[in-house]
C-alpha cells in the first residue's frame, strides 16, 4: 500500500515503562514490536502502524497522531497559513523526517516523510 499526503499514517504514545507496556498490549491484544533504541519501541498488527516513546514526564494526553506527507516543507507552510502553529521544527529520526503542530484549539499533531 503506498502512503498518501494528508492522510493519518502512525500514532504515537507516550510510555513511562516501555517493556511494561509491551507486555501489556503483546498479553492483551497481540501486538508484535520492534525496538529502536532504549527510548522508543513500534508496534504492529494493530490495524495501524505506532509507537511507544518513553518519557518521564506525567502523561497528560499520551496519543500523537502522525499524517504522511512527502514535502514537509510544504506542509508546514500550508499548515502554518491555515492557522496552525509549529511546536517542534522539523527533525530527522532514524527513517525519515517530521515536525509537529498545534491547531487552532490546541491539538498537537505531527507530520512525518521518508523524503
Amino acid at each position: 500500500m503506498s502512503m498518501k499526503n494528508n492522510y493519518i499514517n502512525y500514532i504515537e504514545f507516550k510510555a513511562a515503562d516501555l517493556e511494561a507496556i509491551k507486555q501489556f498490549y503483546r498479553q492483551a491484544f497481540s501486538w508484535s514490536f520492534t525496538d529502536y533504541g532504549p527510548t522508543y519501541v513500534a508496534f504492529s498488527d494493530s490495524g495501524l502502524a505506532g509507537g511507544f516513546e518513553k518519557t518521564d514526564e506525567k502523561i497528560v494526553n499520551g496519543a500523537l497522531v502522525v499524517l504522511y506527507h512527502q514535502d514537509l516543507e510544504a506542509a508546514k507552510s500550508r499548515i502554518m497559513e491555515a492557522g496552525g502553529k509549529i511546536s517542534k521544527d522539523i527533525f530527522s529520526f532514524p527513517g525519515g523526517r517530521r515536525f509537529h503542530f498545534l491547531d487552532p484549539t490546541g491539538n498537537e499533531l505531527a507530520v512525518w516523510s521518508d523524503k
